[in-house]
């Protein structure tokens, strides 16, 4: 079977086992230079408009995140990453010197990130499986900082983000900033990154994540619709396929 009816069939039933087998659809060889600035460059499909995001939310400092000019994916030991086909764009966001940020833990760096440059330092916590809280309280320390987020990478993964998280049980309210998360040894993590809706009340949306082993936080393709990519459409479908794992539309959170 060739891999182009295979996406055929693929896109027709729209199923698919990517935690085990990653959907290629570009060359990457093609995108080694990114010509996006940050995540509010990034083109709507059709007659979209991205969601009023309300001045100084995690939202709006989202969309100012600057992305890399060398768009591919590189590990944290300087290696590139084997498959450079999963991703749109490359975000400029600190990985590590160790195999540490990996799924749920880009998605703590973002927010930590974004608590960290707004000064709301007494926000940032996090809690491992044992409802242990990890909160930092350093200030603008930003080499305490980072050592900070290495114990919190250390100890508190997917499964016990996702308890942390509140469920959003109506996919349709979907917003920037939520989380797709199926907690496990391993489970993963995604974020949203972005949402656009037009004038019908349609809204599409934009995933980021990191992926095992640590790894450049990159915004994904959506390997089911070039037409839309890199965005997904909130549709019916029980499932949300991306490149390297599926979720189910039940997995989603909110802080």
């Amino acid at each position: 079977m060739s891999k182009n009816f295979l996406l055929l069939v693929l896109t027709l039933l729209y199923v698919c086992d990517t935690s085990e087998k990653h959907i290629s659809i570009d060359n990457p060889l093609s995108h080694s230079e990114n010509t996006f600035n940050s995540v509010e460059e990034i083109p709507l499909p059709g007659n979209y408009k991205r969601i009023a995001v309300q001045k100084g939310s995690f939202a709006e400092w989202m969309r100012t995140i600057r992305f890399k000019k060398d768009n591919r994916v590189y590990l944290y030991n300087g290696k590139l990453k084997p498959n450079q086909s999963a991703h749109f764009v490359v975000l400029d966001i600190p990985v590590g010197k160790k195999n540490l940020q990996q799924c749920a833990d880009a998605i703590m760096r973002l927010r930590a990130e974004y608590l960290f440059n707004k000064k709301k330092y007494n926000e940032i916590s996090f809690f491992d499986n044992s409802g242990k809280e990890y909160k930092w309280s350093e200030g603008a320390d930003r080499t305490g900082f980072e050592n900070y987020l290495e114990k919190v990478f250390g100890w508190c993964g997917s499964a016990f983000l996702e308890k942390q998280l509140n469920p959003v049980n109506d996919l349709t309210k979907i917003l920037p900033g939520d989380v797709f998360i199926k907690g496990g040894f391993p489970g993963h993590a995604m974020i949203v990154i972005d949402v656009a809706i037009d004038g019908n009340g349609q809204k599409v949306f934009m995933l980021a994540q990191s992926y095992m082993p640590a790894q450049d936080i990159h915004i994904v393709k959506n390997p089911l619709d070039k037409k839309l990519n890199p965005w997904y459409a909130v549709c019916s479908s029980e499932q949300i396929i991306t490149p390297e794992y599926k979720f189910h539309r039940s997995n989603l959170r909110t802080w």
